[in-house]
C-alpha cells in the first residue's frame, strides 16, 4: 500500500460549489457580496512598489503588526461590527457589546484562515483519550479534523427549533471528561446563543476543559463572547476575515484567547509551519483592520437585505429560522430543498443544499447586494409558479 492507514477513515470538507463553466450569482459560499476596502488595495499596491525585495524575503513568523491591528480593531467596534456607531471614521461598538477592558496583542493568534486556526487548536487541546463534544449539525469542518487527528467526537443532536441543546452539551462534557465547541451563531442553522447564555454554559462545564465559541458570523448580529475572557480562562474565540471583512479570497483568521492559549498554539504553529501568513496578506490584513467603518457600513447592508429577503420567504410560505448570520436557513412545505436548489440554479444563481440526512429539506442562501437578492426574489417567484 503506498498510502497509510491513517487516510483510509478520512472524509474531506466539501465546500460550496465553485463553478467554471459559466457565470453564476454566487449565493451559497456565504462569502461577502461586497470587495474589499479601498484601502486593502491601496496599500497592496504602496507595498509591492515600494517594497518589492520583501518578496524574497521572509515574513513576520509572528505577524505582530497585523494582531496589534487585529487587537485595536475588537476594541473599537466590540466585536460586532453591524451593531458598531460610525462618526466620520470614528467607530465605537454599541452599549452592549463594550468589552470591559482592552483587547492586547498577546490575545490573538492569526493564521491562514479560520480553519487552519482550528486546526491547531485541535491538536493542541483535544486528543483521543477523550471524546469532545459539539452539535450534530455545526461547520461542517469540525468533524473533518476530528477523523485527521483521530479524536473521537460526541454529537449532540438539535433540539426542534433548531437550536442547541445546551444542558445536552454540557451533560455529555462531563460524562465525557471532554471539551466543547459550536459556532455562535451556528451554520448552517443562523441561530445563536445570546453572550449569556454562553457564560451560563460556562459555568457548568469542566474548568479543566476547553470551551471553543466559534464566532464566524457574529458581525451580522450576534453578540460576540470576547469579554467573557475576562473571567474564563478557558475559552477560546475563533474568528475569520472571510465574512465580515469581505475577505474569503485573504484566507485569514484568528483567536482571541488568554495569553497563555495564545502561547501554546504559537507552539503548534511553529512545529507546522513557521510563516504561515504571507508578507502581502499580512499588509491586505492590517489594512482592513485600519478601515472599520467601511466594514461597519457594509456589515449593516448585508443585515438590512437579510431582513428584507427573510420577510420575502416566510410571506411566500417557507420556514426560515430567524438568523443572525449573513444567510438564511429556509425550507418549503411543498418543495424539496433539492428541487429548490436545481430550479433557482436554472436561473443562474447558486445557492447550498445539504444532502445531509435531517437537513436535507432545507437550502441555505447567502446574502448579496440588493440587486442580487432582486434576482433571487424573481427565481424564487418562477420557482413558485413551475410547482
Amino acid at each position: 500500500m503506498l498510502v497509510s492507514s491513517r487516510i483510509k477513515n478520512l472524509s474531506p470538507y466539501v465546500p460550496g460549489e465553485q463553478p467554471n463553466d459559466r457565470v453564476y450569482i454566487k449565493l451559497n459560499a456565504n462569502e461577502n457580496p461586497y470587495p474589499p476596502s479601498k484601502n486593502v488595495a491601496k496599500s497592496l499596491i504602496k507595498f509591492i512598489k515600494k517594497h518589492p525585495e520583501k518578496m524574497g524575503l521572509y515574513p513576520d513568523p509572528d505577524s505582530v503588526k497585523l494582531n496589534e491591528a487585529i487587537a485595536k480593531m475588537l476594541n473599537q467596534s466590540g466585536g460586532v461590527l453591524c451593531n458598531a456607531k460610525v462618526e466620520g471614521k470614528k467607530v465605537s461598538p454599541a452599549e452592549n457589546d463594550k468589552i470591559p477592558f482592552t483587547v492586547t496583542s498577546d490575545m490573538i493568534y492569526s493564521g491562514n484562515g479560520s480553519d487552519e486556526v482550528l486546526s491547531f487548536i485541535f491538536y493542541a487541546f483535544f486528543d483521543s483519550s477523550k471524546k469532545f463534544v459539539m452539535p450534530e449539525f455545526t461547520y461542517s469542518f469540525y468533524p473533518v479534523y476530528a477523523g485527521y487527528y483521530n479524536i473521537p467526537m460526541d454529537l449532540v443532536p438539535l433540539k426542534d427549533d433548531w437550536s442547541l441543546d445546551v444542558d445536552k452539551m454540557l451533560e455529555n462534557a462531563k460524562n465525557d471528561d471532554g471539551g466543547i465547541i459550536f459556532a455562535n451563531p451556528n451554520a448552517p442553522t443562523a441561530l445563536a446563543l445570546s453572550r449569556e447564555e454562553v457564560r451560563q454554559m460556562l459555568e457548568k462545564a469542566n474548568k479543566d476543559e476547553i470551551f471553543i465559541v466559534d464566532e464566524a458570523y457574529v458581525d451580522f448580529g450576534g453578540e460576540s463572547c470576547i469579554p467573557l475572557l475576562k473571567d474564563y480562562k478557558n475559552l477560546i474565540i475563533v474568528r475569520t476575515f472571510s465574512k465580515s471583512l469581505c475577505g474569503a479570497g485573504q484566507r485569514l483568521g484568528y483567536i482571541v484567547a488568554n495569553p497563555e492559549i495564545i502561547k501554546t498554539v504559537f507552539t503548534v504553529k511553529n512545529c507546522v509551519n513557521h510563516f504561515p501568513i504571507d508578507a502581502i496578506n499580512q499588509t491586505a490584513g492590517i489594512a482592513a483592520c485600519n478601515d472599520v467603518a467601511y466594514y461597519v457600513e457594509t456589515s449593516k447592508k448585508v443585515v438590512e437585505e437579510r431582513e428584507k429577503f427573510y420577510n420575502f420567504l416566510v410571506e411566500n410560505g417557507f420556514y426560515v429560522t430567524k438568523s443572525k448570520t449573513n444567510f438564511l436557513f429556509a425550507k418549503h412545505p411543498s418543495i424539496s430543498g433539492d428541487v429548490i436548489y436545481k430550479k433557482i440554479k436554472e436561473e443562474g444563481i447558486l445557492i447550498r443544499h445539504f444532502a445531509t440526512k435531517g437537513i436535507d429539506d432545507f437550502v441555505r442562501i447567502s446574502i448579496g447586494t440588493k440587486e442580487q437578492m432582486e434576482a433571487l426574489k424573481k427565481a424564487f417567484y418562477k420557482l413558485r409558479m413551475k410547482n
